[in-house]
């Protein structure tokens, strides 16, 4: 997406590509903590014993996905706007649609993706998948703040302009050098 925006110069494919960063770079954190977490304390939470992943292919599902979202927003994207309850809404959504998801899998297969998923209850996979939220939601909000620490808070004075505006300059000085 963000290479189609950069090359059409799109502004509603850059306007995609934003939302989606707002939604894939703290989900893909998520999942490389938990997955990496969970693979630290008992491997055979994340691996069935008779799945063998080369660590290439481990590192390119588990790890990459989160260092190129990560360095997507912080050298290539504008801030974003989301703020601390809406992003608990927005991970809610995702970690329950994940579960869904999950279950759906499981009702087809037979078995799931992961194998904590048949260790947990359903009780206990709803605590797993809210925690997953709240997870998610910080990793939204710390981002967020990671952001500011790296290409500055902006400042206090409120915007003359917004996204899209570009062609307007009245009310808003322009000082040329």
């Amino acid at each position: 997406m963000a290479f189609l925006a950069d090359v059409t110069m799109s502004r509603r494919l850059f306007l995609i590509k934003n939302l989606m960063s707002v939604c894939c770079a703290p989900l893909e954190v998520l999942i490389s903590v938990l997955y990496w977490g969970l693979r630290l304390i008992d491997e055979r939470l994340v691996l069935p014993e008779w799945a063998v992943i080369p660590l290439h292919a481990d590192l390119g599902f588990h790890a990459v996905p989160s260092i190129v979202m990560l360095v997507d927003l912080l050298l290539l994207s504008p801030p974003w706007t989301i703020s601390a309850l809406p992003s608990l809404g927005l991970s809610g959504t995702i970690a329950f649609g994940y579960w869904f998801w999950v279950e759906q899998c499981f009702s087809y297969n037979g078995w799931y993706p992961y194998p904590i998923f048949e260790q947990l209850s359903t009780f206990g996979r709803i605590g797993l998948f809210t925690m997953s939220a709240i997870v998610m939601a910080l990793s939204t909000v710390t981002l967020k703040r990671l952001y500011g620490h790296v290409n500055g808070f902006g400042n206090d004075l409120p915007p003359q302009s917004r996204p899209g505006d570009i062609k307007k300059t009245e009310g808003v000085e322009v000082d040329c050098l």
